[in-house]
């Protein structure tokens, strides 16, 4: 069992969790992730690695609830444990010291494993210039933090509730018209949004890496759920990823994966918001009985 260290509230919905894995901790790099359960009847899910520390053998991860185990996820507290946790899974981020200047996006969540790369690279000694965005103020995260690990930090929001006002898309291009063309673009967050960063990145042939949130199962690269066609060749973003050139991503047709289990989804989170409900009417009612 793992057991849950730390369990703090980001923002609306995303939840940040320090779980004690020192032997993931032990062996992991920036850019890796893990896939956990609850518990034994438990869905497997992946999760990126936001930070670890080899030292206290810790792993955080933030994770959004938008379906029924991260929901399940997010009632969990400190000192609570997990079943499973098991990880390093994906190929880390190569950092070789090649990179002189990074651009760094973040959309959403996506901000999350964004940072660890961001880290490692100015680390490295390249010039790191981040851009975060959010739908809302209420859903930025992490903005203090990456900003520890960038020379410049653009802020942005799709309803102007905070810094600027509109997407990651448009302050990526105005950087890229107006500055020193980087080496390297790296943009995470949702599938729109990375199509879109190399929609625009491809104009000004600027390299690109997306990391891919396909659906997994095992993630060892046995069942082939998370397959992504790449160039033209089938990948499995579970061992080959999960970073891709952006470029040569199918978009579209990993688009229409991620939606083909959403029926199920929904009736499993029916069924769990049901079960709670009982639940909690049930204490309610003992507690009005007593």
């Amino acid at each position: 069992m793992y057991k849950i260290l730390e369990a703090k509230q980001l923002a609306t919905e995303i939840k940040l969790f320090v779980v004690d894995a020192p032997k993931v901790a032990h062996a992991c790099k920036p850019g890796q992730f893990i896939i956990l359960k609850i518990n034994e009847q438990g869905e497997r899910i992946p999760l990126t690695i936001y930070d670890y520390d080899s030292e206290k053998g810790t792993i955080s991860i933030i994770f959004q609830e938008v379906g029924k185990t991260t929901r399940q996820l997010g009632r969990l507290k400190a000192g609570d444990e997990l079943q499973d946790f098991v990880g390093p899974l994906g190929k880390p981020i190569e950092v070789t010291g090649s990179h002189k200047r990074i651009i760094c996006v973040g959309g959403g969540v996506g901000v999350a494993p964004v940072y660890p790369k961001a880290r490692a690279l100015k680390n490295s000694g390249a010039e790191v210039v981040a851009i975060i965005g959010a739908r809302s103020k209420d859903l930025i995260i992490l903005e203090e933090e990456m900003k520890a690990v960038s020379n410049e930090l653009y802020v942005c929001t799709d309803d102007g509730s905070y810094g600027e006002h509109g997407f990651v898309t448009q302050v990526l291009e105005r950087l890229l018209q107006s500055q020193q063309k980087p080496d390297l673009v790296i943009a995470i967050g949702p599938l729109p949004m990375m199509k879109a960063c190399c929609h625009v990145t491809k104009k000004f042939d600027t390299p690109t890496l997306v990391s891919l949130n396909s659906i997994m199962v095992d993630g060892t690269g046995m069942c082939g759920s998370c397959r992504v066609t790449e160039g033209g060749q089938t990948k499995f973003a579970c061992v080959d990823g999960p970073g891709f050139d952006g470029h040569l991503v199918d978009f579209n047709e990993l688009m229409q994966r991620q939606v083909r289990f959403v029926e199920e989804e929904k009736v499993a989170m029916e069924r769990y918001e049901k079960m709670e409900g009982v639940k909690e009417n049930g204490s309610c009612c003992l507690k009005n009985d007593s």
